[in-house]
């Protein structure tokens, strides 16, 4: 099966909301695909507060979906991470481009960055709207490939 990883800052809303509303309808689209997530900087997470966001598990809620994996902590990339997935999609190339430059040099130019920023620069709704958005330009992509 291929996969899809999803990188943010903490692993703990962007990048989880995405991988849960990617699995949830992958196979309802007829993708062969599955997604994980991992943060880049779990450090700089001090103040989230359990294993998941409530703003990614109310977005799932509203949208009649449950976390499949929301009990698991945020989880750090490592590059075996990288080297395990067929595809890296890491939530906004502003912040996230320079951390990959720093922790994983090699891989900066092999993502496909995307432009959804954190809380406290987006709203949460229209972030969520955006990553929802995007997942499903991703998946018509990925469906022409095969």
């Amino acid at each position: 099966m291929k996969t899809i990883l999803f990188l943010c800052t903490g692993n703990y809303y962007r990048s989880r909301y995405a991988e849960e509303l990617f699995n949830h309808r992958a196979p309802h689209r007829g993708l062969s695909w599955t997604a994980h997530s991992r943060g880049l900087a779990l450090e700089r997470g001090v103040s989230n507060i359990g294993p998941i966001s409530r703003l990614a598990l109310s977005a799932l809620a509203e949208r009649s979906l449950a976390a499949r994996g929301g009990q698991r902590p945020p989880r750090q990339c490592a590059a075996a991470d990288l080297d395990a997935a067929t595809h890296i999609v890491a939530l906004s190339e502003l912040e996230h481009r320079p951390l990959m430059r720093e922790r994983f040099p090699h891989w900066e130019s092999r993502i496909e960055y995307w432009e959804v920023a954190d809380v406290g620069i987006t709203p949460p709704r229209i972030a969520l709207d955006a990553i929802e958005d995007r997942i499903d330009v991703l998946m018509n992509r990925l469906r022409t490939l095969g």
